[in-house]
């Protein structure tokens, strides 16, 4: 005979794990954030530059492949502020 599954506690597993990965995507933000130098701009500012960006971004996908060429040059130089 097989053994019942306890649904509640794979299920609390679950949202305890997708917490965490939540929460490491957090502080990965503030990280990158750091490392590029965003800390020094008020979290207005920050705000501001994170929105236009967005909207940017799905009217001009040719300036994504610009900050995608840009980032991916940031990490191969091993992600520190060039400036």
């Amino acid at each position: 005979m097989r053994k019942p599954r306890d649904i509640d506690a794979e299920l609390e597993e679950l949202q305890k794990r997708a917490r965490a990965l939540k929460a490491k995507r957090i502080v990965q933000f503030g990280e990158l954030v750091e490392a590029t130098g965003g800390d020094t701009l008020s979290i207005e500012a920050l705000a501001g530059v994170l929105l236009a960006a967005v909207e940017q971004a799905d009217s001009k996908p040719e300036a994504v492949a610009r900050w995608t060429e840009r980032g991916a040059a940031f990490f191969q130089a091993g992600g520190k502020k060039s400036n």
